[in-house]
């Protein structure tokens, strides 16, 4: 059977549900483990090993939320998936943020749906990581593999919830931005957005990967509607399910930019949400202050700054992601100066000017200025 000895924590305080999800993981050959909260999901989490965890997100005495981040504390290698039964997409995108595979909305339709979920969350990840995207054949693979993902489509369902919504696409963009200065170890990051309505059509996103290397990058979503909301939900769980994987051994493809964008676009294009992105997509090697940058479309580009100003990097444009018809991105690598600094910029020259004047402010409103901004990148020394 499909999941045979696969080990499942299931915490749900809905008895009924409980038991029936628990009655269909048997018998599809799993060991189910059953809480029925988030306090008593942590106590069983530390009983005994498990593949993956199964949580509600509303429960009482300790959310599937609370629940997930002491687990993860624990046990970052375990895989999640979250049951969603009040339809409020900050808590989804929360979960995301905290390394969540993937959620379901209840009312579950199908309880296929749940088995499809673990299996994709637990299935051997070296061999779909360590594709060859100059290997056609496994490309077209990996593709039809994720179109027949029914739990990311369950993704897809909340999409009409935020093209309709500018107050549920405002706010569950606004969990997703940081604040205009971000501190790591070896570096800092600041940024400065400007959007005329709701929604801002731009995102910004860092992270470590591990102690010896910073990823950063800008993406620019078309249309430039509420639809880019969600496209910034998908861009962050796509990039969160890369770094769970970097930091499980099993992938190095986040701190390599060809390969993570050829791997944006196939998730973009199987997608079916016509969802189109300009990005930069910049990881800098923090030992030696190697950098390799990628670019998708031809509206951001990438400069290095010092003291005489910014000095464009000459990289062709290529195709946006998610399009049916993109071949490869753009790439580029040397290594950093100690006075050089990395920047993203759209297009408008105001940004531009804004960047070299220090006018870091985040993520902000303004519709006498154009929609778009800046980030930069500065290593310590």
């Amino acid at each position: 059977m499909a999941l045979t000895n696969v080990a499942v924590l299931l915490v749900e305080d809905d008895a009924v549900f409980r038991q029936l999800v628990a009655d269909f993981l048997t018998q599809q050959g799993a060991v189910v483990f059953e809480a029925e909260n988030g306090e008593e999901g942590v106590k069983a989490f530390q009983a005994q090993p498990v593949d993956i965890v199964i949580a509600d997100l509303s429960m009482p005495r300790l959310g599937g939320l609370g629940m997930l981040k002491q687990i993860i504390e624990l046990n970052p290698s375990v895989p999640s998936i979250v049951i969603s039964g009040n339809n409020v997409m900050a808590d989804v995108v929360e979960a995301l943020r905290y390394g969540a595979s993937d959620y379901l909305v209840k009312p579950v339709s199908d309880l296929f749906i749940i088995q499809q979920a673990i299996e994709q969350a637990i299935a051997p990840q070296a061999q779909s990581d360590k594709l060859d995207f100059n290997d056609s054949h496994a490309v077209i693979n990996s593709a039809a593999k994720m179109s027949e993902d029914l739990s990311y489509q369950e993704l897809a369902d909340n999409f009409s919830l935020l093209e309709s919504s500018a107050e549920a696409a405002k706010s569950v963009q606004q969990q997703l931005f940081p604040t205009s200065n971000i501190g790591y170890p070896n570096a800092d990051v600041h940024y400065s957005l400007c959007k005329n309505s709701d929604v801002s059509a731009y995102f910004i996103d860092s992270t470590m990967v591990g102690d010896k290397h910073l990823m950063m990058y800008m993406a620019h979503f078309y249309p430039e509607d509420n639809r880019a909301a969600f496209g910034c939900v998908l861009m962050r769980s796509f990039v969160n399910q890369k770094l769970k994987q970097y930091r499980n051994g099993v992938s190095n493809t986040l701190i390599e930019p060809y390969n993570m964008l050829s791997y944006l676009n196939e998730r973009m294009v199987t997608s079916g949400l016509n969802l189109y992105v300009d990005m930069v997509y910049v990881c800098v090697e923090l030992e030696h202050f190697r950098v390799a940058i990628g670019q998708a479309g031809s509206g951001l580009r990438c400069y290095l700054r010092n003291n005489n100003g910014l000095a464009p990097l000459a990289i062709s444009p290529s195709r946006q992601l998610g399009s049916d018809e993109w071949n490869k991105p753009s790439m580029q690598f040397r290594s950093l100066l100690p006075e050089e600094k990395i920047c993203i910029v759209s297009s408008d020259a105001n940004h531009r000017a804004r960047l070299q004047n220090n006018q870091f402010n985040g993520l902000f409103y303004d519709e006498a200025l154009a929609a778009g901004g800046f980030m930069e990148l500065a290593l310590k020394l």
